[in-house]
């Protein structure tokens, strides 16, 4: 870097080095003399432009790496979908990381290991990720992703759990979720393979959702629906082309059911490509 100073009230020609001397010595020690003047302003535009960007990564990487021995005061735990589902609470994780030791507040902010706090709360089988972070004030923030209820399944094995829409099996212990009941011969693969598709139609199309109250796996595979409307029993037969099934089946309901009335069939077949059967 190259000073200028001058002092009031002197005239000694050295004292002051103008700015044009100035650009001139850089001209002559970057060997850039042929330059004109517009392309050494943009060199030096660029010279400065390079120097904040350095200084502001070194900045940076000072404040990520820099060792804060200060202890944590204070842990703030968001559990997300808490509208939709209580299977975690805020309480749940707290007591969680007491159990284990490793609850944050209180140890010091650099000895803090996020990775390990969030392995160890993704041991929940309710929780399905986790983020944790350090933030000012010397705080970890912990926010929290619940599995959602897809479906419940009630079998004849006596078995009583829910999975998610990944299949993922979560226990039904103490907790009521407002899902379909798969019952009959339904074990935990065929439910994987054949149901999931049809949790997640009832759990994207609000009709469904609201109709479908249960899902009866028969001994040789084929598949019922008890409804909430109506109360009739649906054929659906095999669990494959669940959506021409249900959108045939959708339109029955819509223009046929509303003219001869909600309780004129007792049973309503769509196992058939492309055929609704009532039978009364």
């Amino acid at each position: 870097f190259v000073f200028a100073v001058h002092h009031r009230g002197t005239t000694n020609a050295h004292s002051a080095l103008p700015i044009h001397n100035t650009h001139c010595f850089l001209r002559s020690y970057l060997g850039l003399s042929t330059y004109s003047a517009p392309a050494m302003r943009t060199l030096l535009k660029l010279i400065l432009l390079f120097l904040a960007v350095a200084y502001l990564i070194f900045a940076t990487v000072t404040f990520l790496w820099r060792k804060d021995d200060t202890p944590c005061r204070t842990v703030s735990i968001v559990i997300a979908d808490s509208a939709q589902a209580t299977l975690i609470t805020r309480d749940a994780v707290e007591k969680m990381l007491h159990k284990s030791g490793h609850y944050p507040v209180g140890q010091s902010m650099k000895d803090i290991n996020l990775l390990d706090l969030e392995q160890q709360i993704k041991k929940n089988p309710y929780i399905s990720e986790v983020l944790c972070v350090k933030t000012p004030g010397n705080c970890v923030r912990i926010h929290v992703s619940q599995r959602l209820p897809l479906l419940r399944i009630m079998n004849e094995k006596g078995e009583d759990y829910y999975v998610d829409n990944k299949g993922v099996r979560m226990l039904a212990k103490g907790y009521e979720a407002d899902v379909a009941i798969i019952t009959g011969q339904a074990d935990e693969l065929y439910v994987r393979r054949h149901l999931l598709q049809l949790g997640m139609i009832m759990h994207d199309d609000e009709f469904w959702n609201s109709q479908i109250e249960q899902i009866n796996v028969l001994p040789n595979g084929n598949v019922d629906l008890v409804m909430r409307v109506g109360n009739p029993l649906v054929h659906l037969g095999t669990p494959d082309k669940l959506n021409r099934k249900l959108r045939n089946l959708r339109a029955f309901y819509e223009k046929v059911l509303p003219k001869v009335g909600w309780h004129k069939y007792r049973e309503i077949s769509v196992a058939y490509e492309n055929q609704v059967i009532g039978i009364k």
